[in-house]
């Protein structure tokens, strides 16, 4: 029989140690971990997140788990991931792997969050290495499955990763590790209606993730044996939820860098999917002088993952979250504003007649490449009403590894993310706070000192 891969990767998971991490993964792991929380704090105004607070607190009071963008509130921990992972996605701003088609801080880092909260006093070099760790397993699983999304990777292929971060926080023994990743295959879950309908289920799936990995742990704690083989059994994560599994070329990358320094940065609070539109549209608007007024029709020709993902038709009443995955819609706003930003999600943007009915010139059309997960190349075609017709082709995604965004574009939207939440002053201090973890004794309080949560 093939080597269990839940014993490589979280044998990979506990062997890893901050000292060790290349200076790069160092670098992006600080980084992300930065921008994650900024997105968290944001979140505190996402749409249904004071409906999902009121569900979590729901569940009983107390604790002493932080909850993001919200001073002096603290909760259980499995109450504070659910809300903690809703916050960081909720928006669709958080980072994403391309590649592997998954938002691997999500999970994680409300995980991570929430376990500190629990626990007292941890170094911040283990909270940072269980990052690298959470994010090496989510990633591995979503890069060893090559297929379309069948199930919401995020969430199902997440919920490991947070297990594989817990452990390697928490430092548990292998065995109780691999219990623990045996109980996460049950309490797995994530579909893509969700994502088809543009409906806030989305992060409540990523904030369940968040939540049930310190379940699967805590399970395992208490003794209680996990299926032996949950990743490639025949009920397992890939029979389950993947079309096919290419573990062995996955799990070989472990011994070639982390995935930290594969994942990109969101530039705008969009599916990623959205962006290379909005770039398009961005550049011939800079570069060849495209305006709404101008414009009789935009084509977007890209890889088919774009056109499932944002090819919907803009609508009155949409929610939130369906106009964050239509392209039409994102187009109609870039078009009218020059970007697209925390403030265009309101009631009154989504229903403006002007945006929908520019809205309506715009659509996604697939292109015939054969990779299921590509984002681009893609071609952005605008005709013009006196006949002229513009062109700009896509060749990567700004916020990629590629095109990353640069130190001054990161602390922008990190401002952004702490001013949507009324944080704004809190900016410097959650800066420095990051940047001192890896020299930290308690990772979380100094955290809970920047002011974006905790007393």
């Amino acid at each position: 029989m093939e080597p269990n891969p839940a014993h490589v990767l979280i044998d990979h998971a506990l062997a890893i140690d901050w000292d060790r991490v290349p200076a790069d993964a160092r670098e992006r792991t600080l980084a992300f971990v930065l921008d994650s929380l900024a997105v968290g704090v944001a979140g505190r105004h996402a749409a249904h997140a004071d409906g999902v607070l009121a569900v979590a607190l729901g569940w009983g009071e107390g604790g002493r788990a932080p909850v993001l963008g919200r001073p002096g509130l603290l909760l259980p921990g499995p109450s504070a991931a659910f809300v903690n992972g809703f916050q960081i996605h909720g928006q669709e701003y958080d980072c994403v792997h391309e590649p592997a088609v998954l938002h691997p801080m999500a999970t994680v880092l409300a995980a991570l969050l929430a376990d500190l909260g629990r626990r007292g006093e941890v170094a911040g070099r283990d909270l940072l290495a269980a990052v690298v760790a959470g994010i090496d397993v989510a990633v591995t699983l979503g890069l060893a499955a090559p297929d379309a999304l069948r199930f919401f990777r995020p969430a199902t292929a997440g919920i490991f990763g947070c297990v594989a971060a817990l452990a390697r926080l928490r430092r548990l023994p292998r065995a109780t590790a691999l219990d623990a990743m045996g109980h996460a295959l049950a309490l797995a879950s994530g579909t893509m209606q969700a994502h088809v309908e543009g409906k806030p289920a989305l992060p409540l799936q990523v904030a369940n993730a968040a939540r049930n990995a310190l379940v699967a742990v805590d399970l395992a704690l208490a003794g209680m044996p996990g299926v032996t083989r949950p990743l490639d059994g025949p009920f397992g994560f890939f029979a389950l939820m993947e079309a096919r599994e290419a573990l062995a070329p996955a799990l070989a990358l472990l011994a070639d860098g982390h995935r930290v320094t594969e994942v990109s940065w969101k530039p705008f609070p969009t599916g990623r999917a959205g962006h290379g539109g909005i770039v398009a549209i961005q550049q011939l608007m800079l570069e060849q002088g495209l305006t709404a007024g101008a414009l009789d029709a935009l084509d977007y020709r890209a890889p088919p993952l774009i056109n499932r993902l944002v090819g919907r038709p803009a609508k009155v009443g949409m929610e939130p979250g369906y106009a964050r995955l239509c392209l039409a819609y994102l187009g109609a706003v870039t078009l009218r504003r020059g970007t697209v930003g925390l403030g265009d999600f309101t009631r009154a943007a989504l229903d403006d007649p002007a945006t929908l009915a520019l809205a309506d010139r715009i659509r996604v059309i697939a292109n015939d490449n054969p990779d299921q997960a590509a984002f681009v190349p893609a071609w952005a075609e605008a005709r013009l009403t006196d006949g002229t017709v513009l062109h700009h082709a896509v060749h990567a995604q700004f916020g990629s590894p590629a095109w990353p965004l640069d130190a001054a574009q990161r602390q922008d939207k990190v401002r952004a993310c702490l001013a949507f939440a009324g944080l704004e002053h809190c900016a410097a201090a959650l800066v420095a706070a990051v940047g001192g973890l890896a020299q930290a004794d308690d990772a979380l309080a100094g955290l809970c000192r920047s002011g974006v949560m905790g007393v």
